[in-house]
């Protein structure tokens, strides 16, 4: 762990934009940093899912607002454990790897 750690896991959690400047500017030995990346990024892919499901509109659009409200709480849940440096996966995503 290094003195951006917490940093770059907390931006990791903030959109796309982000994603991309903790996936780039964080070292890329740093596990706990990549932990929180992992998460993000799941959270992200989901969350676009969702925003395409409401452009659809009818049914689609309630599923996609559903699946926005549990994605700003998994947000929420991510940042706060990347302020406290945990390592801890959120329910449900948390066992999906995507990043190495």
């Amino acid at each position: 762990m290094n003195k951006n750690t917490k940093l770059f896991s907390i931006i990791s959690y903030i959109t796309w934009i982000g994603w991309l400047v903790a996936f780039f500017m964080s070292e890329k030995d740093d596990k706990l940093v990549r932990h929180h990346l992992n998460q993000a990024l799941v959270i992200n892919i989901i969350e676009t899912v969702g925003t395409i499901l409401i452009r659809l509109g009818g049914l689609f659009a309630v599923i996609g607002e559903i699946i926005d409200i549990a994605v700003l709480v998994f947000f929420i849940m991510g940042i706060v454990r990347a302020a406290k440096l945990s390592d801890e996966p959120l329910p449900i995503i948390g066992d999906i790897h995507l990043i190495g």
